[in-house]
């Protein structure tokens, strides 16, 4: 939904017009969910205090609970985000784009009213339901880290999830037999390199369609695993399919501080290497939007595609570390459960940015551990609602909730060199 507005652009030329746009979309998405959580609170009102523990017992120090009361802190919390909603509109009303960070308070301060009001005359542990969900996301961060390298040289990374898949039967396999997870590590990143060479040969050699060798290499992956858990792991459970697990790594003085102690300090080493962030610069992201002119001055498009799919296979790869070695549990068959798929989604999500592609896989985490949260405190709202919600605002979002979704000009575009 938007307005265009078309003004002279020199007085000299009736035809020579600029074009200005008012997109109605933020505002408008924003307005639907704080009125249909105002109908919620209406409908179904629920009273009380909502306790929210905010220290484990570990903790150096140990800050009070947190209650406060059901009814007026759902509606100050509907009153401010109509606000926001509100300002949203004046933004684009002013021809200025919806800053992100009113976005992110707006689903901040939703959250909290909706956790207020369905877990009324409960106790949530904000620790362990943030540290809960950072576990979870762990996977989907790798994931989406792979597919925002893949696609940021111009290669479409559907086969993230046989990339996850493979790093995780490899990662279980090796550390069983060596003893050490961390060769486990190492072996599942080295699967998912090889199963992205296959997809980086077909794609940038061979110039075939980089969506079908995705769902091929998903299928493939799904097919061999299984057939080698049926007759290899399981006859061989004891020798070929018992990981051990990475122990956690609490960092001393960090660890103890309340909140952020327990989940981001007291982890794996798989956690502090999703944390590890560098720069790529400027060729990885021209040969993804212009190649033609990476071409022209001297870069090797073609092997750079091909070295940064390798790159982010790898990088998959170790997260598929997660679903075995990172927890201690043998593999099983189609383990992952579509994880590749939702790390894509947290992609597009992030709009094809590293650091907001990691924020949506958060997002996605939270969702699956919240529904995890609320079904422990007894709240009415269905557990199968929650992991739905994540999918709904990501049709929301790719919508143009926070700006256009613009996905890499040359992305899934073969180049062939003239």
């Amino acid at each position: 939904m938007s307005t265009v507005l078309r003004a002279p652009h020199t007085p000299s030329s009736a035809a020579d017009t600029a074009i200005v746009t008012r997109d109605w979309k933020s505002p408008l998405v924003l307005g639907i969910f704080t009125v249909v959580f105002a109908l919620l609170a209406s409908i179904a009102p629920r009273d009380g205090e909502t306790t929210f523990r905010i220290s484990t017992g570990s903790d150096a120090i140990v800050l009070p609970d947190i209650a406060v009361p059901v009814v007026a802190t759902v509606w100050i919390c509907i009153a401010i985000v109509a606000l926001l909603a509100a300002v949203s509109a004046w933004f684009v009303w002013s021809l200025r784009k919806v800053p992100l960070w009113l976005v992110a308070a707006f689903i901040v301060i939703l959250v909290f009213a909706f956790l207020t009001w369905a877990a009324a005359g409960q106790t949530i542990p904000v620790a362990g339901l943030l540290a809960g969900s950072l576990a979870l996301a762990v996977p989907l961060i790798f994931g989406a880290l792979g597919g925002v390298i893949g696609e940021r040289v111009g290669v479409v990374n559907i086969a993230i999830e046989s990339q996850l898949l493979g790093g995780a039967f490899t990662a279980a396999v090796v550390a069983t037999v060596t003893g050490s997870p961390f060769l486990g590590l190492i072996a599942a990143m080295v699967a998912g390199a090889l199963v992205a060479s296959v997809l980086a040969a077909f794609a940038i050699v061979y110039f075939v369609e980089q969506v079908i060798i995705g769902v091929v290499l998903n299928v493939l992956v799904t097919g061999l695993t299984s057939f080698l858990f049926s007759q290899v792991l399981q006859p061989n459970a004891a020798t070929l399919n018992t990981p051990p697990r990475f122990d956690r790594i609490p960092i001393p003085l960090l660890s103890d501080i309340p909140i952020l102690g327990p989940v981001l300090f007291r982890q794996t080493i798989l956690v502090y290497l999703m944390m590890f962030h560098t720069r790529w610069g400027l060729r990885m992201r021209a040969v993804g939007e212009h190649p033609k002119a990476a071409d022209t001055v001297g870069i090797n498009v073609g092997r750079t595609r091909f070295l940064n799919v390798l790159l982010a296979g790898a990088i998959a790869g170790a997260g598929g570390t997660v679903f075995t070695v990172g927890n201690g549990i043998a593999f099983n068959q189609e383990m992952t459960a579509g994880a590749g798929y939702i790390a894509l989604a947290a992609v597009i999500f992030g709009q094809w940015h590293p650091l907001k592609a990691t924020l949506a896989a958060l997002l996605f985490g939270f969702a699956s551990n919240l529904q995890n949260t609320l079904k422990v405190v007894g709240s009415p709202v269905p557990s199968e609602f929650m992991l739905m919600l994540p999918y709904v605002v990501t049709i929301f979002v790719v919508a143009g909730v926070v700006g256009k979704s613009r996905a890499p000009a040359a992305d899934g575009i073969p180049y062939i060199k003239s």
